[in-house]
């Protein structure tokens, strides 16, 4: 019998998050590196607004889809 992993919802999540800012941002990664260089960076509204309606949109999808107003 396979064994079972249990996905960790963090983790899940997380990638995503790491996913939309390179996607987005163009950034290699969102852990700190203590370099402003590295850690700052000037971003586009446009491109705020796109990652934050990506990353509401997936929210969305996750959550259940029988919601009561």
């Amino acid at each position: 019998m396979p064994r079972r992993t249990k996905t960790d919802p963090n983790a899940t999540r997380d990638a995503l998050i790491l996913e939309i800012a390179q996607r987005q941002f163009r950034l290699e990664t969102l852990e700190t590196r203590n370099w402003d260089r590295l850690d700052f960076h000037d971003v586009a509204v446009w491109a705020i607004r796109a990652a934050l309606e990506e990353a509401f949109e997936a929210g969305r999808a996750a959550g259940p889809s029988d919601t009561q107003a």
